[in-house]
């Protein structure tokens, strides 16, 4: 398969040209790149992936929580393509 015709799926999961897989994840590296936009994800960090919650969750919980975890974990996988993006 030649470098033309080959399928890139992002970190996301979805299908997309690899320059608009990339774009993405600058534009996301550049909202978070700020003061206030580490804080943030340092603050979405501490809800969610650094977040135990106890043997008492329900199924519905826990799917919501893994689901809120999954957000911050994408955010943080785009910021990080972008960076080594950038290393390229």
């Amino acid at each position: 398969m030649s470098k033309s015709n080959k399928v890139n799926i992002g970190i996301d999961g979805y299908q997309r040209a690899t320059s608009q897989d990339l774009e993405i994840s600058q534009n996301v590296a550049e909202v978070f790149s700020t003061p206030a936009g580490q804080a943030v994800s340092k603050y979405l960090r501490s809800i969610t992936i650094e977040m135990v919650h106890g043997s008492n969750v329900t199924a519905e919980e826990l799917r919501h929580i893994e689901g809120q975890r999954y957000i911050v974990a994408l955010i943080e996988a785009r910021i990080n393509h972008a960076h080594r993006s950038k290393n390229k």
